[in-house]
């Protein structure tokens, strides 16, 4: 049996290149995520890893390209990691020379995408970009399970397409109700739901890891400790105090999940 690693990635620093500005203000985070974000200006230059994001525009593209120079200096110095939304195929080369990984935020479900995102696109807009981008750099899709105000509904039919593309790795989060979004007073999914999802992507991927995006308190120590108990994932970021004492001190990697 493979053993389970702990992800503390502080030495991974979080960009946003648009500071808290995004058009879509999306159901689900509204904005919330990107005021944790540093900007470009204060970034120190001696950082070992940099994960690069931002909002998005109508179109649910983060303006990777506008910032391309000045991502390419970065990348002298630290790996990068550009999570770019639902980047267009046809500049999907333009990255090949930004980016170590990619984070591909994949939806199964284009009622989601409509109510969630707000957006005009399908599951197939989402397929197509993953498939070029992922055909261009090593790009990893992470699920958001309960996306849709804590309601399965996509989760297992983007599991389906992600299998026929041949991918080995897949990152898992799940939502998180946030103050000052529309689902604010929504529930996450329930553990069983997520631990039935897990388990069948463990049957199909090579590496399943748990992503640092899910619920605090006791859903988290729930969540994480059943997890850890069935090894349904290869990595778990930042685990619960109560799952982390079940996983050896020496399994520790300290860079974001996908490097």
């Amino acid at each position: 049996m493979r053993k389970i690693i702990s992800v503390f990635p502080f030495q991974t620093t979080t960009v946003s290149l648009t500071g808290e500005r995004c058009s879509l203000r999306c159901k689900h985070c509204n904005g919330h995520y990107l005021s944790g974000m540093r900007t470009l200006d204060r970034l120190k230059g001696s950082e070992k890893s940099v994960l690069i994001s931002g909002g998005c525009n109508a179109n649910g593209e983060v303006p990777l390209l506008e910032f391309a120079s000045k991502i390419m200096e970065i990348k002298r110095k630290s790996k990068i990691i550009l999570h770019p939304g639902l980047f267009p195929p046809d500049k999907a080369k333009m990255l090949r020379k930004l980016a170590d990984r990619i984070a591909f935020d994949f939806v199964g479900s284009s009622e989601t995408i409509r109510e969630v995102y707000g957006l005009n696109k399908k599951v197939n807009d989402y397929l197509s970009s993953f498939c070029t981008l992922s055909s261009q750099t090593p790009t990893i899709p992470h699920i958001t399970i309960g996306l849709h105000g804590g309601k399965i509904k996509g989760e297992w039919n983007a599991l389906e397409l992600l299998r026929s593309t041949n991918t080995k790795i897949i990152v898992f989060n799940v939502f998180i109700p946030t103050p000052g979004t529309v689902y604010e007073c929504f529930s996450p999914p329930p553990v069983d739901d997520v631990l039935r999802l897990l388990g069948a992507a463990r049957e199909q991927f090579s590496k399943v890891f748990l992503g640092c995006m899910r619920p605090g308190g006791a859903y988290r120590s729930k969540l994480d400790s059943q997890i850890v108990d069935q090894h349904v994932v290869d990595r778990i970021v930042m685990p619960a105090p109560n799952t982390f004492k079940k996983v050896k001190a020496s399994s520790i990697f300290t860079e974001c999940c996908i490097l």
